[in-house]
């Protein structure tokens, strides 16, 4: 909003100073900058709220150390990353942009489907909280949105110029662009690095090569509901979600940062994407959101995002990663939500495995997730969450490396 107050006021009375809307990296550090504020302002009313309400965490005894402190701590703090994303997001950036229209859209979708779960287990008592198949059909309804959207609108393009011989190839700043409406994805470390979509079944025949939409959007729903219900199984330590979410974030920001830049993308011989820099204002007032509410989530936490913020922030992740054509590289760059949630799956099948073959079951983990298991062999909690935020700037590196390294 404040982006076309001030476009106005400079073209039309050219008003010294108001020009600098014009630059996303002056938007960008503004929407960093006030998402920090607002989680600081918001949070600690939001905390005071919750505890006169006696909104608190229900806690179960699985002999873990420390556990049982936790107990009554509130919940439903996500509500302050929520909304130290959105209102950066809705002053400083052009809120007609589709991308960002989506972001908006994808960050509501799923913090309301955790606030509705939050609220069940909290203010209702029912620690089952909302049924896990109405979870699984919002996160497939946002899946199909956001994958009808990316593949269908004729705003959604890569910009890419002809060769002589009439072929298309990389990005070059200096010959004339022509946008293409192909759904191309990046192969990491490969030297030619763009994948298009319909490629995949130009073999299998016209029906799948004209249709392939419908083989795209199931891998768009995969993608968002693996990578939220990721998040949400991670968030089971202070300050564990939230800081590898804000890294995961900025690594993001910087692609859509580049990618949206046709003299960055061209110099580092990458997909240009028109439009999609103005995603950078989202992606830094998300980090700015979750390193803001890290001051009142590290050990010991003084709120619980709960699912209202750990379904939401998987969420954007994933359908940031999808927009910016990073979607192959989040196994690399989202390794601790993958790690977490493998851990769980393989516990469960093995136990279920040896149950059904020795008659009692039997683990792989002393516990699932896998941070649980580090603390039943001792490790202190912040321990543990400082390594898997240096394991997750390590993953961070890597995934920017692919830049370069093909």
């Amino acid at each position: 909003m404040l982006y076309y107050l001030f476009d106005f006021l400079h073209r039309h009375y050219n008003i010294p100073g108001t020009g600098v809307f014009q630059y996303t990296s002056f938007r960008a550090a503004m929407a960093v900058v006030t998402s920090l504020i607002i989680a600081q302002l918001f949070g600690k009313r939001l905390i005071a709220i919750l505890r006169r309400r006696q909104i608190g965490e229900t806690v179960r005894d699985l002999g873990l150390q420390g556990q049982l402190e936790k107990k009554g701590t509130p919940t439903m703090g996500g509500l302050i990353i929520l909304l130290a994303i959105l209102v950066p997001t809705l002053l400083f950036a052009k809120l007609d942009n589709l991308y960002v229209i989506l972001m908006i859209l994808s960050t509501v979708w799923l913090g309301l489907i955790g606030f509705v779960d939050d609220y069940i287990k909290v203010v209702k008592k029912d620690k089952e909280g909302l049924a896990g198949r109405f979870k699984m059909l919002g996160q497939i309804g946002l899946g199909l949105t956001v994958g009808w959207v990316l593949f269908f609108s004729r705003d959604v393009t890569v910009r890419q110029y002809l060769l002589p011989t009439g072929q298309l190839s990389a990005v070059d700043a200096s010959t004339v662009y022509q946008d293409v409406k192909l759904m191309i994805t990046t192969i990491p470390f490969a030297k030619n690095n763009e994948l298009n979509y319909g490629d995949l079944f130009a073999t299998a025949g016209d029906f799948f090569n004209e249709y392939y939409a419908f083989f795209y959007i199931p891998i768009v729903i995969f993608i968002i509901t693996a990578v939220s219900n990721g998040a949400n199984i991670t968030d089971g330590l202070d300050g564990l979600a939230a800081g590898t979410s804000a890294i995961i974030g900025t690594t993001l920001g910087i692609f859509a940062f580049v990618s949206g830049n046709a003299v960055l993308a061209d110099y580092l011989d990458i997909m240009f994407i028109p439009n999609v820099g103005e995603l950078t204002i989202f992606c830094t007032a998300f980090v700015g959101a979750c390193v803001g509410f890290l001051w009142y989530n590290s050990f010991p936490a003084q709120v619980f995002m709960g699912d209202t913020g750990s379904l939401a922030i998987g969420g954007i992740i994933a359908v940031l990663a999808l927009i910016v054509r990073k979607e192959l590289l989040i196994p690399v760059l989202c390794g601790i939500f993958l790690v977490e949630n493998l851990s769980v799956m393989v516990q469960v099948s093995y136990f279920k495995y040896t149950k059904r073959k020795y008659g009692e079951g039997r683990r792989l983990l002393r516990m699932s997730p896998l941070h649980h298991h580090y603390q039943k062999l001792g490790y202190h909690e912040s321990k543990i969450v400082s390594r898997f935020w240096i394991v997750c700037i390590m993953l961070a590196v890597l995934t920017l490396v692919t830049l370069k390294l093909r």
